[in-house]
C-alpha cells in the first residue's frame, strides 16, 4: 500500500475533542472511489476527505486543491466542516495559497472561497435552495423526532450542497432533550437539523468565567456548563448517511444562517453552539458581510499527524 500523509483535525473549537473530527488524506491521487468509501467507512467519521491538486479549469479560476468529501453512506458535494478541517491540514502541511489570506477549494458544488477573518478561516456559504415539507412527510418526520407542531416556530428543506429538512423550535431546552428516532429517520431518507434561539442569563459570572481562557472553556465544555456564549442551539441527525448525530455541522449552520438572517429571526452576527448532547463544545461563528454573503467560521485543532497506508 502507499503511504499518504494524514491528520486528524478538530474542527468548530480551540479545545482538542471538543469539536467535530475530520480525517484528512493529502494526497489522494491514484485513489478509487471504492477505496475513499471504504476508508470513511472505517474511520466512522461523520466525513473524510481527500485531498488532489486542482482541475486546470478550476486552477485558472483560482482554485488551490481539489477535495473529495465521504460520509460512512457516501459522497458529499460539499461539507462545512471537512472544508475548514482540510484547509487547516493543507496549510500546516505547508502549502500556500494563490492569493495570501485567501483559498480557494474546487468540490462538488463548485468554487469555495476561505478567507482569514480576524484569528480565524471562514468559508463563504453556497447558495441554499430552499421548499416546504409536505404535510404527510411533516407528521412522519416530527414522529421520529418526538415532536408536536406546537414546538415548531418555522420549518424548511434547505439544500446548499446537502440537504437538511430544518426545524425552528420553541425552545433552546426542547432542542436539547430531543431523543430521536434514529431508524425511523433512516427509512424515511432524510437528515435532520433542530435549532433554537438561545435564552440563557449571558451575565452569569460563572459563565464568564467560562469563557476567559482556554482551560476554563475545556472545563465548561466538560462539565456541561450552559452555553451563554452562543445565541443559536443546533442539533444535527443524520442516520440517513450513516452518522446517528453529527457534533458540529458546517453546512446545516449554513444553511440555517442564510434562513434565519433572511427572515429576521437571527442577526447579521451570532455564535451557534452543537454537540452538547455528545459531550463536544462546538462553536460556530456566522458573520454576513455587506454585500450579503454569509461566512462560517470557526477554530481548528489538529489533534493527529502521520502517514496512512491506502491503495
Amino acid at each position: 500500500m502507499t503511504s499518504r500523509p494524514f491528520k486528524q483535525v478538530d474542527v468548530f473549537t480551540s479545545v482538542g475533542y471538543l469539536g467535530n473530527p475530520v480525517a484528512v488524506v493529502l494526497d489522494g491521487t491514484g485513489l478509487s472511489d471504492a477505496s475513499m468509501q471504504s476508508f470513511a467507512r472505517w474511520t466512522q467519521l461523520s466525513e473524510t476527505t481527500f485531498m488532489f491538486p486542482p482541475t486546470p479549469e478550476a486552477q485558472a479560476q483560482g482554485a488551490d486543491y481539489k477535495l473529495r468529501i465521504f460520509t460512512p453512506g457516501g459522497e458529499l458535494p460539499f461539507a462545512g466542516h471537512p472544508t475548514l478541517g482540510s484547509a487547516r491540514a493543507w496549510l500546516q502541511a505547508g502549502h500556500q495559497p494563490q492569493v495570501k489570506g485567501l483559498i480557494v477549494q474546487e468540490c462538488g458544488v463548485g468554487l469555495v472561497r476561505i478567507e482569514a477573518r480576524q484569528d480565524q478561516w471562514a468559508f463563504a456559504a453556497p447558495p441554499s435552495q430552499r421548499r416546504d415539507i409536505a404535510s404527510d412527510m411533516m407528521r412522519a418526520v416530527l414522529k421520529a423526532l418526538g415532536l408536536q407542531q406546537e414546538n415548531i416556530l418555522q420549518c424548511q428543506i434547505l439544500n446548499n450542497g446537502p440537504e437538511w429538512w430544518s426545524f425552528l423550535l420553541d425552545s433552546a431546552e426542547t432542542v436539547r432533550s430531543l431523543t430521536p428516532d434514529h431508524l425511523a429517520l433512516k427509512q424515511l431518507g432524510v437528515k435532520v437539523g433542530v435549532a433554537a434561539i438561545t435564552d440563557e442569563d449571558k451575565s452569569s459570572s460563572s459563565l464568564l468565567i467560562s469563557r476567559s481562557n482556554r482551560e476554563s472553556r475545556a472545563f465548561a465544555g466538560r462539565s456541561g456548563m450552559a452555553t451563554a456564549d452562543a445565541q443559536l442551539e443546533v442539533r444535527a441527525f443524520a442516520a440517513a448517511i450513516g452518522i446517528l448525530e453529527d457534533p458540529v455541522t458546517g453546512s446545516l449552520n449554513a444553511s440555517l444562517a442564510q434562513w434565519l438572517i433572511d427572515s429576521g429571526k437571527m442577526p447579521k452576527h451570532y455564535i451557534a453552539s452543537q454537540g452538547q448532547a455528545l459531550g463536544r463544545q462546538g462553536r460556530v461563528h456566522i458573520q454576513q458581510d455587506s454585500q450579503g454573503q454569509v461566512w462560517v467560521g470557526g477554530d481548528t485543532v489538529v489533534c493527529i499527524e502521520g502517514q496512512v497506508a491506502l491503495d
